[in-house]
């Protein structure tokens, strides 16, 4: 292999043999696809990276999130809705609030990493 450095770009040439072939990589089954693609398009929102951001650290109140990130009441609440509805997070009511949390860590791990990869450029 030879690699050719143009600028800040680097090209590496590959010597692919055509008549060796590469298993295809495994494919989960459809439901699982849906389910992942619904999970990604509730994440797809900033207001909604950001609330996850915040569930990362603890619990918090719709009125946690509000003072937190500077949004309306009802624009919280909205956000929340479809994390909920894509399993992102879950609601436990005490007495009046309701304090919300993520389901598990592996949906903050994503939004970790992918708001990582956006500040290196």
């Amino acid at each position: 292999m030879s690699t050719a450095d143009t600028g800040d770009l680097e090209f590496t040439e590959h010597n692919h043999d055509p008549f060796t072939t590469t298993p295809p990589a495994p494919v989960p089954p459809k439901a699982t696809l849906d389910a992942a693609g619904e999970i990604l398009r509730a994440l797809a929102a900033p207001v909604r990276i950001a609330i996850v951001l915040q569930l990362r650290e603890s619990g918090r109140c719709v009125h946690e999130l509000v003072e937190a990130l500077g949004v309306t009441q009802p624009l919280i609440s909205q956000h929340l809705r479809v994390l909920k509805a894509a399993g992102v997070v879950r609601g436990e009511r005490n007495g009046r609030e309701v304090l919300y949390e993520l389901v598990d860590d592996h949906l903050a791990h994503i939004v970790v990493d992918a708001v990582a990869h956006a500040e290196e450029g």
